[in-house]
This record gives structure tokens, C-alpha cells and sequence, in this order.
């Protein structure tokens, strides 16, 4: 049985209101959940208190979701980049380590790359 952390949306047309749920990886985006971690408001509200940058309000059971992650709950993409986020996750594509990466290799030749390759293996 595979279990993915995914959105399933509510709301209304052009206002969209998104559950972050825990569900089979068969079952529908809206079907029955096997359990709610929280709620993503993607639409962007004036920040309470002050006049700053507005703020898209994300609300999650961290205790619940380290508890599926370490069962070995996939998260689909837009739940990765929601718990990279708040922290419960590595951010998938690090902009800063593939521009290092890019660099490394940059100066590498054919024959290079063939040695890494063959080592991996």
C-alpha cells in the first residue's frame, strides 16, 4: 500500500483552498483522506499587524507529518516545496548547489565524466 502526502482542493472557482492530507496513492484527489495534516490558503493575504509583503497561510500538523514521512509517506511536488517550506523537508532543487555543480563540471571533459560515470556503478 502506497501512501502519498498530496493537496486536495476545495473552495471556490478562481479561489482555491487546498488540504494537505495523507491518502492512498490510488485513491482520487478528493476522495476520503486517511487523515488531514492541515490547510494551504495559496491566495495571497495582507500580512496582520503590519504592511508588509502579503502572506500565504499555510497551517500544519508537523508532529503528524514527521510521523507519516518517517513511515515512508511520499509527498507529492506541491506538498514537497509546502514542507520544505516550513522545514520538515530538504527544498528537491537547491538553485545554489547546482549552480556549484554546474561549475564543477564545467571544466570536466568527456573522459571525466565517463570515469565518474563507471564509478558510480
Amino acid at each position: 500500500m502506497v501512501v502519498k502526502i498530496r493537496l486536495a482542493r476545495f473552495g471556490k472557482r478562481n479561489a482555491p483552498f487546498y488540504n494537505i492530507v495523507v491518502a492512498q496513492a490510488r485513491s482520487a484527489r478528493n476522495s476520503k483522506p486517511m487523515e488531514v495534516l492541515g490547510t494551504y490558503d495559496p491566495i495571497p493575504r495582507p500580512a496582520p499587524f503590519s504592511e508588509g509583503k502579503p502572506i500565504k497561510d499555510i497551517k500544519l500538523d508537523t508532529s503528524r507529518a514527521k510521523y507519516w514521512l518517517g513511515v515512508g509517506a511520499q509527498p507529492s511536488e506541491p506538498a514537497w516545496r509546502l514542507l520544505s517550506l516550513i522545514g520538515l523537508l530538504e527544498p528537491k532543487y537547491n538553485v545554489q548547489k547546482m549552480r556549484e555543480r554546474e561549475e564543477a563540471v564545467s571544466g570536466w571533459t568527456r573522459h571525466d565524466v565517463a570515469a565518474v560515470v563507471t564509478e558510480g556503478r
